[in-house]
């Protein structure tokens, strides 16, 4: 009240308390650890998410040299992201299940046999991912990477085809492989002498991921949806 008149539309008069300011030199000290956007994959050596984020605006190929249940619980998880996963395989039976579980009761991941994927029209609001489980010697896809539509393709063991799809990946992960293989692997992929040799005795789960000089173990640790649905981590199918 000012004369005995009151204040029309802004209410009463609070406390007076000091304004919230905060000095130039600690304005650092309000950023938050926000870290990539996309799936998590796992754990690294120090125990820190790794995050590989599959919605791209750009083509982006992965070649994983590894296992089906690794490929599989990527598969879920890029689902989970919001994106339609589409399976290429010639071994329905072992995807049915994951299939059927995936997106409760939405067909948020469809299976098709080999070089019959149709086009998928990825776009920024329905983003997908193409899973290619088709052998050592996966035939040119007909449905390739592009913008908002990543391509992942399984080869069980190093072959001829792999040094041709991991030249052209934007990402690589090599699981447990033979001696011989990770020779091989290392020379492709110019790993030291040290990380090449531990190739042959990586523990089930374990894969070394590769994106140009930039390399990281990753430990993939299956939520228990995950394992009811998958069973435990393994190398071998």
């Amino acid at each position: 009240m000012r004369g005995g008149l009151p204040r029309i539309g802004f209410g009463l008069i609070g406390p007076r308390r000091d304004r919230h300011a905060l000095s130039l030199d600690r304005l650092g000290s309000l950023g938050l650890p926000v870290g990539d956007d996309g799936m998590v994959i796992g754990v690294d050596a120090e125990g820190r998410p790794a995050v590989l984020g599959v919605n791209r605006p750009t083509p982006y190929d992965i070649t994983l040299i590894g296992g089906l249940w690794t490929a599989q619980v990527m598969a879920l998880r890029a689902a989970a992201t919001g994106a339609r996963v589409a399976v290429e395989t010639g071994r329905a039976p072992a995807w049915t299940a994951l299939a059927q579980a995936a997106g409760g009761g939405q067909a948020c991941i469809t299976l098709h046999d080999v070089g019959r994927v149709p086009p998928q029209g990825a776009s920024a609001g329905s983003p997908v991912v193409i899973v290619r489980d088709c052998g050592m010697r996966p035939p040119r896809g007909r449905v390739v990477a592009g913008p908002w539509q990543s391509v992942i393709t399984l080869l069980p063991y190093l072959s001829p085809v792999a040094p041709r799809l991991m030249e052209k990946s934007g990402l690589v992960g090599v699981q447990r492989v033979s001696p011989d293989e990770a020779a091989q692997i290392g020379r492709i992929l110019a790993l030291p002498r040290a990380e090449a040799e531990t190739l042959s005795t990586l523990s089930d789960g374990v894969t070394l991921w590769c994106s140009g000089h930039d390399r990281r173990f990753v430990m993939t640790q299956a939520t228990d949806a995950e394992t009811g649905l998958l069973g435990a981590a393994r190398r071998m199918d």
